[in-house]
């Protein structure tokens, strides 16, 4: 069963105050021992060495597709973090279709220098690519400082603003690319039904390009919902052999990318994330004997109302 937020409101059923100042008149209604959910953040954190570092759900949406493009490219999580700090800088890392002279997108990349053509550049995935073709090109990228890298792509006229996004992309690239397990979670109201589950498998292909397959668990009895099977071992062959952090970085970006997904719930081995919950839970050994498979993540979607 998820935990569901819940908050107390004092006041009483057969009050309410009118308050009129400067011409505005708002209500204020107490109701005296009721309880309902509070609402949901739509934040999202990403943990590193003690410290959270946050981003909108919209944004962390975004960060999943840098992250995991540089990983299914078998690119070091320093691409990653490049290509994070890059897109704060550049646009809030919101996919906007505005920006300095003709500049659009996450990267605000321009037309008249090269990237692409306004719809192209507009694209996430081609951006987000354009972006990493970039980046290769830069000698020895892995061993300059963040924002020398960027500014090597970008060419931007503030060479030095990437810099202050290092700490939060850092954070952000370790959990997206698998290294930092269960670190990453969003304070979500729950995802409304029924689950969409070929819209979520077209942004599985979208954002891993073939490298995880998706499979429909047939023993989903619809009372939660379907259960969507990731097999992440085309992403673990491309990022090093190792299937648990594969797993983990398939399993952080569906969190990262739950609002847009519309996922209820994420499970890596036998550690579970739903949008009802506080963050990642391991349970014991009745959640062992159903963990899902090495090399396996399931998504559960929303059943129908």
């Amino acid at each position: 069963m998820s935990r569901r937020r819940t908050a107390s409101r004092l006041g009483c059923a057969a009050l309410t105050a009118l308050v009129l100042l400067a011409g505005a008149v708002g209500a204020v209604v107490w109701t005296l021992g009721g309880t309902g959910p509070a609402e949901a953040s739509r934040r999202c954190t990403a943990t590193l060495d003690g410290t959270a570092w946050t981003l909108s759900a919209d944004q962390a949406d975004n960060a999943a597709l840098i992250a995991l493009t540089a990983a299914h490219r078998g690119l070091p999580a320093r691409a990653a973090t490049i290509g994070l700090a890059t897109a704060l800088q550049e646009s809030r890392m919101i996919n906007i279709d505005y920006g300095d002279r003709d500049s659009v997108g996450l990267f605000q990349q321009r037309p008249s220098q090269g990237w692409g053509t306004v719809e192209q550049i507009m694209d996430p995935v081609y951006s987000t690519g354009k972006f990493y073709d970039g980046l290769v090109q830069v000698p020895g990228y892995t061993e300059l400082p963040v924002t020398e890298a960027a500014q090597a792509v970008q060419r931007s006229g503030f060479p030095d603003a990437y810099a202050q996004h290092e700490p939060r992309s850092r954070a952000w690239a370790s959990a997206l690319t698998g290294w930092t397990p269960a670190a990453v979670h969003c304070d979500l109201d729950p995802a409304q039904g029924p689950g969409d589950v070929d819209a979520v498998a077209a942004r599985v292909q979208r954002d891993l390009a073939g490298t995880v397959s998706t499979a429909l668990d047939a023993s989903a009895d619809g009372s939660t919902g379907p259960v969507l099977l990731l097999d992440t071992g085309g992403l673990a062959a491309v990022t090093g052999g190792d299937p648990v952090r594969a797993s983990w970085a398939v399993g952080q970006w569906a969190v990262a990318a739950a609002e847009a997904l519309g996922v209820e719930a994420v499970e890596v081995g036998d550690s579970r994330w739903d949008r009802g919950g506080d963050g990642w839970v391991a349970g014991g050994a009745e959640a062992e004997a159903a963990a899902v498979p090495p090399g396996t993540v399931a998504l559960t979607l929303p059943a129908t109302p």
